[in-house]
């Protein structure tokens, strides 16, 4: 029996806009392309362009040969999943688009695998040269398509750096796991006992093909990996920031403390190793909770390059804060125990500029949300982008801020004076009128972390969530003290990512980008 592989792709300039879709057939065997087929198909948006190219390309290695069984690749995660029966097909353009795919060849002919979007190049051309002819007011000519040609020159020339969605680590593992397995000294040489800051840890995305002894002596703050108990090198306090808390949304000025995140210290820090961390109940005091930093994951982490075994994929955390509220730009705290405003129209719009960005990725697999209506709103908007339903938890609902929800830190200050300063100085102190501590605060975060890591290991989650939240799950990840919370800027709308290996391990992939809002 022959055997086809379909390669498919979609795109959409606008999302929805002008759209087109690219597809091909290959013989497996012989890797010979057998068929090319792409259209402009009008506005569209780019799930719908990539369904219309699955389509096209089954229909043309059937009509090859309809017996034959075929292996669909496609970078669209979202196709792939649901043609494989892992996710539910909720969109209404997409439902008959599925049904009509599906009848195409018997199900037990067709296999889906998903590629990275360097691998797709040649349907990807195709797609693009759709939408560029469809902007002349032509069709595509098979005639004049240099795809093929375009594509065997991408393959010929050097491996792009990985792609993916925010944190997605498995490409960037399995390329620092090769660079380890090249570059690992001979049995009886000394190796490293302790994680170099001049080499990027493994299963952490690695941004070159160089050996670990020719990295950079400082790691990006995108890509910043610390072991548990591992600290900054100096600590500072500035004056605290906007919104959801003002207190842990303090600005975290570029450049001037990046060496900071660069630095680390192999062992647990001192004041974590003389505490409990027995548990999270009434019996362990705040400031152990504080201090927590993974000893209750399965795994303990380990440091150094070594004969590591193969972690696998990890748990990859996209971490979305909210759009604008009212209350954003007047820089006003607005916790849990407020009035739970909704988005602005500026955060609605913030809403659907991540949604498409997240939506180009398309690798999100699960959405979950704070309870809260600016999260639940945020997370709706993506939801409704990607076709996925979203799951509402508690674990992540904002700090609740007591008697300051809706001052400004200014009328904080005046009013509360003595307050403040105490919370300031000590993760422990809560808010006026008992509001909750960044130290329980930081418990809560982490029982969230170790339940979601191990429901969704491998996996890549979106959790639309808060300031204090995210920058909880940053500095546990990092080993970071608790003041670093007023050391962080996190901008409404921006994704961070942080993934959680099978060894305790932890590497923060981004903070506070803001690209797709520009």
């Amino acid at each position: 029996m022959r055997e086809f592989i379909v390669e498919a792709d979609g795109g959409s300039r606008g999302n929805p806009g002008p759209a087109g879709y690219g597809s091909v057939v290959i013989d497996a065997a012989t890797g010979e392309t057998l068929a090319e087929r792409a259209e402009y198909i009008g506005v569209a948006t780019n799930n719908v362009a990539e369904y219309r190219g699955l389509l096209a390309g089954l229909r043309a290695a059937r009509e090859l040969d309809a017996a034959a069984r075929v292996r669909v690749r496609m970078d669209s995660k979202l196709v792939v999943e649901q043609m494989s029966g892992r996710w539910k097909i909720k969109h209404p353009d997409m439902k008959p688009l599925a049904a009509e795919a599906a009848r195409v060849l018997p199900a037990g002919q067709v296999v889906y695998e998903w590629i990275p979007r360097e691998q797709n190049k040649h349907a990807d051309r195709l797609a693009n040269e759709a939408m560029d002819a469809g902007k002349r007011g032509e069709q595509w000519d098979p005639g004049a398509s240099k795809a093929a040609l375009d594509a065997r020159a991408a393959a010929a020339s050097p491996a792009p750096e990985p792609s993916g969605p925010p944190g997605d680590a498995v490409a960037g593992a399995a390329r620092a796991r090769e660079a380890l397995t090249r570059t690992r000294p001979p049995s009886g040489a000394a190796s490293p006992s302790a994680q170099s800051p001049s080499a990027e840890p493994r299963s952490a995305q690695s941004r070159s093909a160089q050996p670990p002894s020719a990295q950079p002596k400082a790691a990006p703050p995108q890509a910043v990996r610390r072991r548990p108990g591992a600290e900054p090198a100096a600590r500072a306090v500035t004056d605290p920031g906007a919104d959801d808390p003002p207190g842990a949304g303090a600005e975290f000025r570029a450049g001037e403390d990046a060496g900071v995140w660069a630095e680390s210290r192999t062992g647990r820090d001192a004041r974590a190793g003389a505490q409990s961390h027995g548990g999270t109940d009434a019996g362990a005091g705040p400031r152990a909770a504080a201090d927590v930093r993974t000893a209750r994951t399965v795994a303990t982490p380990t440091v150094g390059w070594g004969a590591a075994p193969d972690l696998g994929a990890p748990a990859t955390f996209v971490l979305l804060r909210h759009g604008e509220t009212p209350l954003t730009p007047q820089k006003r705290f607005s916790g849990s125990g407020g009035t739970d405003p909704s988005l602005s129209d500026v955060g609605r719009e913030q809403a659907e500029r991540v949604a498409a960005a997240l939506a180009r990725r398309g690798t999100v697999q699960h959405i979950l949300a704070s309870p809260l209506a600016r999260t639940r709103e945020t997370a709706a908007a993506v939801a409704a982008r990607l076709g996925l339903e979203v799951t509402v938890d508690d674990g992540l609902v904002e700090t609740d801020f007591g008697a300051w929800e809706g001052l400004t830190f200014g009328e904080v200050r005046d009013r509360y004076p003595d307050d403040l300063t105490a919370w300031l100085a000590d993760p422990e102190a809560e808010p006026t009128g008992g509001g909750e501590s960044f130290a329980a605060t930081a418990v809560r975060i982490e029982a969230a972390r170790d339940r979601l890591a191990a429901a969704y290991a491998g996996r890549t989650v979106l959790l639309v969530t808060h300031v204090t939240p995210i920058k909880t799950f940053v500095r546990l990840a990092l080993g970071a003290p608790p003041e670093s919370l007023f050391r962080m800027e996190l901008s409404a709308a921006s994704l961070s990512a942080v993934a959680y290996y099978a060894d305790g391990n932890a590497s923060v992939r981004l903070f506070n980008d803001t690209s797709h809002l520009r």
